[in-house]
């Protein structure tokens, strides 16, 4: 997770913001509704896949959202970039364009936005149960767009989790070939999430601190998803972390503040692979907020996709 350069947009916006934070207008509808930014109130019938998708589409995302490419024989999947908690999808403003000159059909959605002052940094706040429904939304778009059968997914942080989710309740494991978590809080985090994702981002935290009493599980039920042990974390993983039929690669970095441990983030099972960035290159640095954009990350999950044809990353 990085946090977008907001500090101006969000000191301004307070006064307006601070009503919004009662619990009531933080907890999403009792229905799971994702309103206007996912699926439809249209019957089944009546709704439009590639419509719903694109209200969900990361907007202005150079390398990501063309509704008109086709994969190739090369690359025959989809790729959907997903972000972390409190970000969109503009962390991938520098890898999605490395995407797609890779050869892939890149999308990128943003998700989860919750309320409160938290929804003026990002998304990826709302409870992760209703964020992988949206994210079934997006990739039944992409599938229609694209006439593939399945997706590949990269995601970091929460968003190399949340799509387990959509794959092991919504539906989603025969739409998925394999998903690449950077980062991700697929056992939760020991210490306090939102503390943990701004250790390295110091001018960010003193901002939230000012404001106070809003980063809370009241105003983000994604953070107190991803805490160990919690009992969203223990229904995902009960009976085993991963499903037949999709490759899962986990790439960590010991640096990681943001998930801890970062051995926690890693797999179990078949059609795992667990990669540690400084096993790879042991003077790579990268902390969780910017494993989106780390050069060896790329690297790595540009080789977890397409194995065959896998580089070795240069240090």
């Amino acid at each position: 997770m990085r946090l977008p350069r907001m500090v101006t947009v969000l000191a301004a916006a307070l006064a307006l913001s601070l009503p919004a934070l009662s619990p009531a207008a933080a907890s999403p509808d009792a229905s799971g509704a994702t309103g206007a930014s996912g699926a439809s109130g249209a019957s089944g019938a009546e709704r439009d896949p590639v419509a719903e998708a694109k209200k969900l589409a990361t907007v202005g995302l150079t390398g990501a959202n063309d509704w008109s490419c086709k994969p190739t024989p090369a690359h025959p999947r989809p790729l959907i970039l997903a972000h972390g908690t409190l970000a969109n999808g503009h962390v991938w403003a520098k890898t999605a364009p490395h995407y797609k000159s890779a050869g892939y059909c890149v999308f990128s959605l943003d998700y989860g936005k919750g309320g409160g002052v938290l929804s003026l940094v990002g998304g990826g706040t709302a409870p992760v149960a209703q964020s992988a429904r949206q994210f079934g939304v997006f990739v039944d778009g992409v599938l229609a767009a694209t006439g593939a059968k399945k997706v590949d997914v990269v995601g970091h942080s929460q968003g190399g989790m949340m799509p387990r989710q959509y794959m092991k309740f919504e539906g989603g494991q025969s739409k998925v070939h394999t998903l690449v978590g950077l980062g991700p809080s697929n056992h939760g985090s020991q210490s306090p999430i939102v503390s943990g994702l701004l250790k390295d981002q110091p001018w960010l935290a003193a901002l939230l601190n000012l404001i106070g009493g809003v980063v809370s599980d009241v105003t983000c039920p994604a953070c107190g998803d991803q805490m160990a042990g919690s009992p969203f974390l223990q229904k995902l993983n009960a009976g085993g972390d991963t499903l037949p039929g999709v490759s899962y690669t986990v790439i960590a970095s010991r640096y990681d503040t943001g998930v801890t441990p970062y051995n926690g983030q890693y797999l179990k099972g078949p059609g795992v692979t667990n990669i540690l960035m400084q096993d790879v290159c042991p003077w790579n640095f990268a902390t969780h907020s910017n494993l989106d954009e780390d050069p060896l990350a790329l690297r790595l999950a540009l080789n977890a996709l397409d194995p065959e044809h896998a580089v070795k990353p240069s240090c």
